[in-house]
């Protein structure tokens, strides 16, 4: 049965926190939109909590503070970070809650999520929405970013690879870089099926990769419990950042799993919406190879799909 509550958090304030039986959830309303806790009742926090600030030219501070955020893309250091430091609106609706920023100031742009919980699953639904205030369109894509806890081994799927047909020699897909990106880091395990990317506490070089994850899913495990994003991709979309639909940063404090949506251009008035649906499980063992993320996530992944709303 699914309970809606408020509650003061930590030094995050006051929170609406929605909970089932097995998992728990915490939207902040004094800032945001953000999801500041995700994970089983009585247990760790799966995301990350940090504190961090980001001098911004023009917009003051911008600050991190961890937990699931909304932003689009593509990245601007003018129009992305925009601080979020302003209260929320709130509702409540019989089963889900509608959180809504008000239109950036300098974009024109309003941020919505609506966020529920199964009834007897430990698993969300959190549809992103952006909505133009602007009297001209703009070119924008959906940006959902979420900063895991320390510890953990983040997978990302590759396109599946079949035998071409005589004579084509198809491409399949794109690893996107940034300037600070570094191949050689032994945080990285590339596989033929899969990316894993191992978060260590004791490396502090940010590193980002970006990939065209056509598949629909992103993980993320720590401690035995894994975190599962599925989310739908648009074949024969454009996506930003040279064709990106999940992105990772990491450093030595967190691991953020991030999906994208395709580039829209979205008219005055007009909105576009990315949904994730994340799932927690728990009790899974180490995953030492691509037949182990095969044999273990894939059957949780299909699961996930047919019970998606």
């Amino acid at each position: 049965m699914q309970q809606i509550e408020q509650i003061s958090y930590k030094h995050f304030g006051r929170c609406y926190r929605l909970c089932n039986d097995q998992v728990d959830l915490l939207v902040t309303s004094e800032f945001g939109p953000r999801i500041i806790r995700f994970g089983f009742i009585g247990a760790e926090n799966e995301f990350a909590e940090v504190d961090f600030s980001l001098a911004i030219p023009g917009h003051g501070a911008w600050r991190l503070r961890g937990g699931h955020r909304f932003w689009h893309a593509p990245e601007d250091m003018i129009r992305t970070y925009i601080p979020d430091d302003e209260p929320v609106h709130v509702e409540e609706h019989g089963g889900f809650l509608r959180v809504r920023q008000p239109v950036e100031p300098g974009t024109g742009i309003l941020k919505e999520l609506d966020i529920s919980l199964a009834l007897d699953r430990p698993s969300a639904t959190v549809a992103h929405r952006l909505r133009n205030h602007n009297l001209w369109s703009v070119e924008l894509a959906p940006w959902a970013l979420t900063a895991m806890r320390e510890g953990g081994t983040c997978i990302l799927p590759l396109p599946s690879r079949k035998a071409p047909d005589p004579g084509e020699l198809p491409e399949i897909s794109t690893i996107t870089l940034w300037q600070y990106s570094d191949m050689s880091d032994s945080r990285f395990c590339w596989g033929r099926d899969y990316i894993r990317i191992r978060h260590d506490r004791d490396q502090d070089a940010p590193q980002k990769i970006g990939a065209l994850v056509t598949d629909g899913w992103a993980a993320y495990l720590r401690q035995r419990n894994l975190f599962l994003k599925t989310f739908a991709y648009v074949e024969g979309a454009n996506y930003p950042d040279r064709g990106c639909s999940v992105e990772v940063f990491f450093n030595d404090e967190f691991l953020e799993l991030e999906t994208l949506g395709p580039l829209t251009r979205l008219e005055p008035g007009a909105s576009v919406e990315h949904k994730e649906t994340w799932q927690l499980i728990c009790d899974i063992p180490p995953l030492e190879n691509d037949d182990d993320v095969s044999d273990l996530i894939l059957p949780i992944v299909e699961e996930q799909r047919a019970n998606e709303p």
